[in-house]
């Protein structure tokens, strides 16, 4: 049984939860059907130590809710918490492989945007990458800079220069989240309703479709992705992950995300302990 969910701490305070997840925090006790354990941000995250809020004398499976952690750090903590007595039901394999775009992607191919990969830090040939993408967006193989004056998209006219300067800015902004390498994704028309494109999370647990929710705040007049599409992807070797649709310009849709469950962000709309009973359910 998984009646377990490990959050992060409030940064000061062991015994209390982040205050970014007090939300999913309450919402998971008040279903009645999870306890919670805490382990200390601070400690954690910034000095590589594992302190709990709880020592366990018995073996429990559990789901961890909170930020991201780059693969290797994933590893240190799922070792840890085995240490510990306490068993994730997402192990590094499956973390690694939703995480890191590059890793998915094979299997996302058919249905997503194309991208070039290139390691850290050298310079990316933007002439070559022109031949290849009209239009194309920079991430690391994890996240992108979305909310900064970074560009959103590079064009035909973008020359090495510029784009070996953005690059620098774009690094500043990384920082040490840095993952992987860069990924240069090729840049595809959203359809906007009212300026909002048309995005949807999907949550798949044990290999269940267990949540759709809008994810751009659209409104909910909006259509929703191809139930087929949706169903294509319930079956990738992960116990809990997340893909996210976006509707074209032309009607049609593509996969844009795919992330781990556990440090994906439920949508602003989605009813958070209904969320946290269907993860029981699917788990148990």
């Amino acid at each position: 049984m998984v009646r377990t969910i490990l959050f992060p701490s409030s940064f000061y305070d062991l015994y209390k939860v982040d205050e970014d997840m007090q939300q999913e925090y309450d919402a998971a006790l008040d279903t009645g059907l999870f306890q919670v354990i805490l382990f200390s941000y601070d400690d954690w995250f910034n000095h590589g130590i594992l302190k709990l809020s709880e020592n366990l004398q018995s073996e429990i499976d559990a789901v961890y809710r909170g930020w991201m952690m780059k693969p290797e750090q994933y590893l240190a903590f799922y070792t840890e918490l085995l240490k510990r007595n306490i068993c994730l039901v997402t192990d590094p394999e499956m973390y690694s492989l939703m995480h890191v775009f590059p890793n998915i992607y094979p299997e996302l191919a058919g249905d997503t945007a194309r991208i070039l990969t290139f390691p850290l830090h050298t310079e990316i040939d933007i002439e070559k990458v022109k031949q290849v993408f009209p239009r194309f967006m920079v991430k690391d193989y994890v996240k992108s800079v979305k909310g900064t004056e970074f560009p959103v998209y590079f064009t035909q006219s973008t020359t090495q220069t510029e784009f070996n300067r953005w690059m620098e800015v774009f690094y500043d902004y990384r920082g040490s989240l840095l993952t992987g390498g860069i990924c240069i994704k090729e840049y595809l028309n959203l359809k906007k309703y009212d300026g909002k494109t048309n995005e949807f999370r999907v949550y798949y647990i044990a290999n269940q479709t267990a949540s759709v929710c809008r994810n751009s705040l659209q409104d909910y007049y909006t259509p929703d992705p191809p139930a087929a599409l949706i169903e294509k992807y319930r079956n990738l070797e992960s116990v809990f992950y997340t893909i996210d649709f976006a509707e074209l310009e032309d009607g049609s849709w593509k996969t844009i995300e795919a992330g781990d469950g556990s440090v994906s962000g439920l949508s602003d709309k989605q009813d958070y302990k209904a969320f946290f009973r269907t993860l029981y359910q699917c788990l148990n």
